[in-house]
């Protein structure tokens, strides 16, 4: 199964479309959001996608209250606050929104792979097993538009970079 993995859109609805149409042309079946949508808008555009959504909240997510009720009448979106434990295919999944926080989980070697937004810089390693990614940012402010396709089976991170 391929999954679309993004964060750190912070209101950009231009390169948010751009990304979902680049992860719709590699077939993703799913997307996982790592905070920071900034407003509701966004957060309806993801899951206009009508693909399962897993989503947690940023630092800078405004509106969380009403982000949180149009999602909860979804059947496709599932989400917590700051921390959500995924199961994809077999494999054990871990997202949150900050770095300190993922590689913790990573090192406790529990998960198969741990997701991180934040810093809006990409970052692809191995913590033992365990993969810690960070797609980078779609808002394109630091590091350029970029995004990840999580792949299941293989247990690899795909960085997608769109400028």
């Amino acid at each position: 199964m391929k999954v679309a993995v993004l964060t750190d859109i912070h209101d950009n609805a231009t390169n948010l479309k751009s990304v979902l149409q680049k992860a719709k042309e590699a077939r993703v079946e799913a997307i996982i959001f790592l905070g920071d949508f900034c407003s509701p808008p966004i957060f309806r555009i993801l899951a206009e996608t009508k693909l399962p959504l897993y989503f947690i909240f940023g630092n800078v997510d405004g509106e969380q209250m009403q982000i949180a009720k149009e999602a909860a009448k979804m059947e496709h979106v599932k989400f917590e606050r700051d921390f959500m434990k995924i199961e994809l295919d077999g494999k054990k999944i871990a997202i949150c929104h900050r770095p300190e926080f993922a590689e913790g989980l990573a090192a406790t070697g529990k998960y198969d792979a741990v997701f991180h937004g934040h810093t809006h810089v990409p970052r692809v390693e191995k913590v033992g097993k365990t993969l810690l990614a960070n797609p980078g940012e779609v808002i394109g402010s630091v590091s350029g538009v970029s995004f990840g396709i999580y792949d299941t089976k293989s247990n690899s991170f795909e960085l997608v970079k769109l400028m």
